[in-house]
């Protein structure tokens, strides 16, 4: 008993010694703070790089954006140039489109104002093509005797022009129409003659059979009429020809 009871009060001392020990230890020394600072560095760490990389995603859309932005102005600014100089080249156009119009009117009024002077062009001064033109208008327009008169000297000022076998042509029909058929026919006659391989070539030797049908030689329309038919087939001038013949078969012709 007193062996135990004198222990006692040494334990006592030992544990409150113990105790006195770890309370005095610096809480900074404690392994377990140690571990949770080195944790709150690491993560703070972690939160910088991903603040400082969204940073630089953003910086990074926003010079995408930039230059988007700055390529789109470009092109919206290049699209109202073209835009503007197309405008200008279309207005240029109509201007001269315009002012080519006013000066052939002017022309042809020149031209079909009154009677055409003998041995003068429709247009003088002006081009086989200005001529020509001028001179079908007088005959749409039935001035028939003035459309004549142009077509002739069409003839002899531009004998060699691309359009003489057409002016041929209109110079017979301007005859034709006003009944002249025997003058028509040599006319007409003149087109398979001197422009035997003339787009109207056809036309020309229907109308020399109608003109010797309208002269009543029979057998001289029945040879032109059947010549088309020959040498022109499926074409509208053999069709017209056909009724022709169709017709004068029916007249005992």
């Amino acid at each position: 008993m007193t062996s135990l009871g004198t222990s006692r009060p040494i334990l006592l001392v030992v544990a409150a010694a113990l105790l006195s020990g770890c309370a005095m230890q610096n809480p900074q020394e404690d392994p377990v703070v140690l571990k949770l600072n080195e944790i709150d560095r690491r993560l703070s760490a972690v939160e910088r790089i991903l603040a400082n990389g969204s940073l630089v995603d953003m910086a990074m859309h926003m010079d995408n954006l930039q230059r988007t932005t700055a390529e789109l102005r470009g092109r919206v600014e290049t699209l109202e140039y073209q835009s503007e100089e197309t405008a200008d080249r279309q207005r240029d156009l109509y201007q001269d489109l315009d002012q080519r119009i006013q000066q052939l009117e002017q022309r042809l009024q020149a031209g079909t104002g009154g009677p055409l002077v003998p041995g003068q062009l429709p247009v003088p001064g002006g081009s086989d093509r200005d001529n020509y033109q001028a001179a079908f208008e007088l005959l749409k327009q039935q001035q028939y005797e003035d459309a004549a008169g142009a077509f002739e000297q069409f003839l002899e000022t531009y004998p060699d022009s691309e359009l003489a076998d057409n002016a041929q042509y209109w110079l017979a029909e301007s005859y034709y129409v006003t009944g002249q058929f025997e003058q028509a026919l040599g006319e007409f006659e003149s087109v398979i003659n001197d422009y035997p391989d003339s787009r109207k070539a056809a036309d020309a030797l229907l109308k020399m059979g109608y003109c010797n049908y309208e002269l009543e030689r029979w057998d001289a329309a029945r040879d032109a009429l059947q010549r088309v038919q020959r040498e022109f087939p499926e074409t509208t001038a053999a069709r017209l020809a056909d009724q022709r013949l169709d017709r004068m078969r029916e007249e005992g012709a």
